[in-house]
């Protein structure tokens, strides 16, 4: 038994995707409970996570990578993580499928 890993991913990414886009064609509101922020090396694309993702072990790891590498002066005027958008993508796919145990 298996499954495929592509196939995996590439709907992980249309579900950020779909959320994302969603958000961003309502004005750019972030509705309560999210934040949004800006993900990639040279290109930087928004995405607009579930604020839960912020006590995340491996989504801490992210904003402290953040903290050395921008401080608190985000290009974007917004939280910039660098990071490729894959491996955020990839990220945040488990978090959503494994949710925080309280």
């Amino acid at each position: 038994m298996g499954f495929r890993l592509p196939a995996v991913i590439q709907s992980s990414r249309q579900l950020l995707k779909h959320h994302s886009g969603f958000f961003r064609k309502q004005s750019d509101v972030v509705p309560k409970g999210h934040v949004a922020v800006y993900v990639g090396e040279a290109q930087r694309k928004r995405f607009v996570v579930p604020i839960a993702y912020l006590n995340h072990p491996s989504f801490k790891e992210l904003l402290n990578r953040a903290e050395e590498e921008f401080g608190f002066d985000h290009p974007m005027g917004g939280l910039t993580i660098p990071c490729k958008e894959d491996a955020f993508i990839n990220l945040t796919s488990k978090l959503h499928t494994c949710p925080l145990q309280r």
